[in-house]
């Protein structure tokens, strides 16, 4: 069966690792047919928009999309452009999974957390936010609903059960932020006794982040709130060797983005020495998502194995190749 993605090659590495992860794709002969689109700093250079809407139209067009990094400056300047596409297209779900793979510089051995972070609330939308005029005051108010803490807490408990997984914790501030953690506090508890088969518990975020840097081995599945979420699975891919080995997942009811979760590191681009594997891995649940966990499973095996191996990696991985020879290498390895 033969799916069409949208792809987004996205700004500064962008273009390199998709060049790779597509070549990888196409070896694994699983019938995919891209149309390409822009967004980012690329786009609005060629047509003075950040977001085009042909862009827009593919994604809502397509089975998938598969997207770059797109550069988000610090501070002032536009929002951040996957805000953005995770509220055109509402999608709430963002899941990030971390594995330990032999032969990255890990500090840590047998990771294996899954982060879902609710994607469309929270800190990040930003509501009504204003700095004064004499610039002495920022203000921006914390919004979440219960239908956004309920289909994300019910998202991370379908997921568990349906991947096997053991345990979700729940992960709060509600001690303090008592309106806005609480109701996404107790809305996950509501949602968690419909899964009486999966054990949950419930952890307040400031020690959920001492307790995976002291023993992460506790951690199963984590769900949280959007700005929680973004910092813990941050702290989730350090567990395991960066942002070069994380990959994200943008879930709604209608469409799917996924995407490497680290930036666009514009200080390397075009050297062609940039990692892939995050935007590997990414496609690797873009496959699942699709329906073709065969192929999903061979990708991620090559991967392993090519990063086990050490002997076509990029410096990153303390190697010397290529993104192209990094990516050829993965695709000699799959099965």
């Amino acid at each position: 069966m033969t799916h069409t993605i949208t792809v987004i090659p996205g700004d500064g590495i962008g273009p390199e690792i998709m060049k790779a992860t597509t070549e990888v794709l196409d070896r694994l002969d699983c019938g995919l047919e891209y149309v390409y689109h822009q967004a980012g700093l690329v786009a609005m250079e060629a047509n003075g928009e950040l977001i085009p809407e042909q862009t827009l139209a593919s994604i809502r067009q397509t089975d998938a999309c598969l997207k770059g990094p797109l550069t988000t400056p610090v501070g002032k300047g536009f929002r951040s452009i996957n805000v953005t596409l995770r509220k055109i297209f509402d999608l709430y779900a963002n899941v990030r999974p971390v594995v330990t793979i032999p032969g990255t510089k890990s500090m840590y051995k047998d990771i294996d957390i899954i982060t879902v972070r609710e994607n469309t609330e929270g800190a990040y939308l930003a509501a009504d936010s204003f700095v004064s005029d004499d610039g002495q005051m920022a203000e921006s108010k914390m919004v979440v609903t219960r239908k956004g803490c309920e289909r994300v807490t019910r998202y991370a408990f379908e997921m568990a059960r349906k991947m096997g997984r053991k345990k979700v914790t729940i992960v709060h501030k509600a001690n303090i932020l008592k309106a806005v953690s609480g109701m996404f506090l107790d809305v996950a508890r509501e949602v968690a006794a419909k899964f009486p088969d999966i054990e949950s518990d419930e952890m307040i975020v400031d020690n959920t982040c001492m307790q995976l840097v002291m023993n992460p081995w506790r951690f199963d599945m984590i769900v949280t709130t959007n700005l929680f979420g973004d910092i813990l699975s941050d702290l989730c891919a350090g567990l395991v060797g960066g942002l070069g080995l994380a990959p994200g997942a943008n879930i709604g009811d209608d469409a799917a983005i996924f995407e490497a979760v680290h930036g666009s590191a514009p200080d390397i681009a075009g050297q062609g020495i940039a990692n892939p594997c995050a935007l590997l891995l990414a496609s690797c649940m873009m496959l699942s998502y699709l329906g073709m966990e065969d192929q999903s499973r061979r990708l991620k095996v090559a991967i392993q194995q090519t990063i086990k191996s050490g002997q076509q990696v990029t410096p990153d991985l303390g190697g010397s190749a290529s993104t192209a020879e990094f990516g050829r290498a993965i695709a000699d390895c799959l099965v």
